[in-house]
């Protein structure tokens, strides 16, 4: 499979957004392949202390969700922070988990479809400090995070299989 990014799509698109639009791609087909078949149990196990596959997943979407929050000029609301504190609880299936992902990309990729490239240099506060970056920050920001939590949910995933 040609990686999303070397495919030549979105090129109608300013390179930020596309960037982050190809992650997306990549994050939801990586996961699906490498949490295929797994149980509840499984998804959520911690094989030596590793973060459970299935908190990474969740962890991604929410970040995803709360950071283009931020993107947007917005302060998180209560159902966010409420997510944030539940995002160790176990128990999720493989199906409700990449659904919530599934969720959240479709919803934040329509916006940077159609986000105004102007935009990408205003300045914008994260967290309850509003600390300083811009829209471009946090959309790069935004795609590093996704990448990271993928690699640990691919590792965990790894793991158990070897065990």
């Amino acid at each position: 499979m040609t990686e999303p990014w070397l495919s030549g799509s979105l090129t109608h698109l300013h390179p930020v957004p596309r960037a982050v639009l190809h992650c997306f791609e990549q994050a939801r087909a990586d996961l699906a392949h490498w949490t295929e078949g797994l149980s509840p149990e499984q998804l959520w196990a911690r094989p030596f202390g590793l973060g459970p596959a299935g908190f990474h997943i969740r962890h991604a979407a929410r970040s995803i969700d709360r950071l283009f929050t931020y993107a947007q000029g917005r302060l998180l609301d209560e159902a966010q922070m409420s997510a944030l504190a539940a995002e160790m609880d176990a128990g999720a299936s493989r199906e409700e988990l990449l659904d919530e992902l599934g969720r959240v990309l479709g919803r934040v990729s329509e916006q940077l479809r159609a986000l105004d490239p102007a935009a990408l240099q205003e300045s914008r506060g994260v967290g309850r400090k509003q600390l300083p970056t811009t829209v471009t920050g946090l959309l790069i920001h935004i795609a590093e995070h996704t990448q990271r939590h993928v690699g640990e949910a691919i590792v965990t995933v790894r793991v158990l299989k070897a065990l």
